[in-house]
């Protein structure tokens, strides 16, 4: 079964034009949305992608109407490969799972965002690294001062006191006091 899916992102705007393009290119059934292309929890995609099974294909007009980025695109084309199914785009026939230089296409734009990821992900490192030296702390503000930790520190020793009554002095939890090194 080929199934079609039409996309517009205003109230204003019309699948129709979709529609036709997807019927002539032999969709049995298209599912019509009326939602940004930036939400990733569409209901009619959701739909689609549900009803796929071995074989079927997945159409549309063109790679926008599925997805706004390349990870997008590439979560959605997972999807669609873990269902046995396949992938076309009338408006950009590189992307075409049912054909080998189709997924060989997808394949390399994997390993691109991939790649991406990684470079990202180096020069976060990187950047971390960078202002640790330069002795940003990082991670969450402490909930005491250097003060208030003292004081707590000694009030928990003294054992006068539960750690939960020390904490609802400070307001912070239990956990927080006991965690304390003397």
């Amino acid at each position: 079964m080929i199934y079609g899916y039409a996309r517009v992102s205003t109230d204003g705007q019309s699948v129709d034009a979709q529609v036709r393009q997807l019927r002539a290119a032999r969709a049995g059934q298209v599912f019509r949305e009326t939602a940004s292309g930036a939400r990733t929890d569409r209901t009619q995609l959701r739909r689609v992608l549900g009803q796929l099974a071995a074989g079927d294909v997945l159409m549309v007009t063109r790679l926008d109407r599925l997805a706004r980025s390349t990870r997008d695109l590439l979560n959605t084309l997972a999807t669609i490969a873990d269902r046995k199914a396949g992938f076309r785009s009338l408006g950009d026939t590189w992307a075409d799972t049912t054909t080998a230089q189709g997924r060989l296409m997808l394949t390399v734009l994997d390993g691109l965002a991939e790649f991406e990821r990684e470079l990202i992900r180096a020069r976060t490192g990187e950047g971390r690294r960078r202002a640790a030296a330069r002795g940003v702390k990082m991670g969450r503000k402490p909930k005491l001062t250097a003060h208030q930790m003292k004081e707590a520190i000694r009030r928990r020793d003294r054992g006068e006191e539960t750690l939960r009554e020390i904490a609802r002095s400070y307001n912070v939890s239990h956990s927080t006091i006991s965690r304390l090194a003397a």
